[in-house]
């Protein structure tokens, strides 16, 4: 409770800020009946109105103790106080007004609502008062000014301000990793971390995704269910990871310079509650990821089985896409290496035709394993004609052979 009252006019305001209550416990300091202090401190444990019967050595509380300062105050949470102006006087004062801004680093918002409203009078031992409300959108020193305006004794117009100061800290440290698959899949990894001063319950953390993607959240099971369980409790400096899957949009896949081009992943939207629920909701800043860089030529393998037998050949698509700005003569190379377990099955060396730019071509190939285990697809090649430049693709994908 921050409260500031001025003696020198003729009414007084008073400024509270609005918080919940906490749990109040007793402190505990016990020892064993045979020590030298015996059942003195235990006593005192009993006759503590803060303990709960016969659980004096627990740090249960069963009172509720009102905020005896201003406290903490984190991003995303409400700002919520109370205030009042009451005439002390033994006489009226008349219009009398109410006005709270907050100042922040950027700028000055408006908060009460008696500025909207016509000053009024005050009888004796009367009060106007006004609730605030106002969600932190912004770190850093605030500023809480409240300013009073009433008519002197003298018929003129007085008025004063009060400034509240108090410093908004980060709640969450957020950290996210990307990952770019083969299949143009984009895979985030979000790690928040509670950095508060107590214990927070994290009630929502979704990704809103950018209008390019379409978002698949990987943190819930089969039936829908949390991985983390019905309540994720994270104590100051815990951190849970959470995980997310983006597939572009059909008309994206369709042109490689569109799929390079979409940087913007989304946002990220937490919402966590405090001590006896008190919320708060933080939005990241938009996402953006490290495009990758496909070069002139871009090789991607479809409908490749995921596990084979042994000595039965397979087939597959070779997907080759012009990523350049000009028209390749390509020759499509089968090397079947000493060390592979792969054997090729078909015709080497041949030509693509020319390819334009942003096309596709898809060619069938056919291959045996020779071993089983777990195996990389290796020894496909391709020639540029005009430059003479061969390009190798030994690690583009694994198949499983039994």
């Amino acid at each position: 409770m921050d409260t500031k009252e001025v003696i020198d006019h003729l009414v007084a305001l008073k400024v509270m800020r609005l918080t919940k209550p906490a749990l109040i416990s007793p402190k505990i300091v016990t020892c064993d009946f045979k020590d030298l202090p015996g059942n003195i401190l235990n006593n005192f444990l009993k006759d503590d109105a803060t303990s709960v019967v016969q659980m004096e050595t627990l740090t249960a509380g069963q009172f509720l103790l009102l905020p005896q300062s201003f406290g903490n105050i984190y991003l995303g949470e409400t700002f919520s106080c109370y205030v009042c102006v009451h005439n002390e006087t033994s006489q009226p004062v008349q219009s009398v007004s109410i006005k709270a801004d907050l100042q922040t680093s950027s700028q000055r918002i408006p908060l009460t609502t008696q500025q909207n409203q016509s000053p009024i009078m005050l009888d004796v031992d009367e009060t106007l008062s006004d609730v605030i409300h106002h969600e932190v959108k912004d770190l850093g020193t605030h500023i809480l000014v409240c300013e009073v305006t009433y008519m002197s004794n003298y018929n003129t117009l007085s008025s004063f301000r009060k400034f509240f100061k108090f410093e908004v800290m980060k709640p969450l440290d957020v950290k996210t990793k990307f990952y770019n698959a083969e299949s143009d899949d984009v895979f985030v990894e979000a790690q928040v971390q509670n950095i508060t001063s107590g214990p927070i319950i994290l009630e929502q953390v979704s990704l809103e995704s950018s209008h390019q993607f379409i978002v698949k959240s990987l943190n819930e099971d089969n039936n829908g269910m949390s991985v983390f369980g019905d309540v994720t409790l994270l104590q100051p400096q815990e951190s849970c990871q959470y995980l997310y899957c983006l597939t572009p949009k059909e008309n994206i896949t369709k042109d490689i310079k569109l799929i390079a081009a979409a940087k913007n992943i989304g946002k990220l939207d937490i919402v966590w509650r405090s001590n006896l629920g008190e919320k708060g909701r933080l939005q990241t800043s938009q996402l953006q990821r490290m495009t990758p860089d496909y070069g002139d030529i871009r090789v991607t393998y479809e409908n490749l089985p995921s596990k084979i037998p042994v000595d039965e050949p397979f087939n597959f698509k070779c997907k080759i896409v012009n990523a350049s700005d000009r028209t390749l003569d390509l020759i499509i190379k089968l090397r079947s290496l000493q060390d592979s377990s792969l054997l090729w099955c078909g015709i080497s060396n041949r030509k693509l035709g020319p390819l334009e730019p942003g096309n596709v071509a898809f060619v069938n190939l056919t291959a045996m394993p020779i071993s089983s285990g777990l195996h990389n697809i290796t020894g496909v090649s391709l020639v540029d004609l005009f430059l003479k430049r061969t390009y190798d693709y030994d690690d583009l994908a694994s198949v499983y052979v039994y």
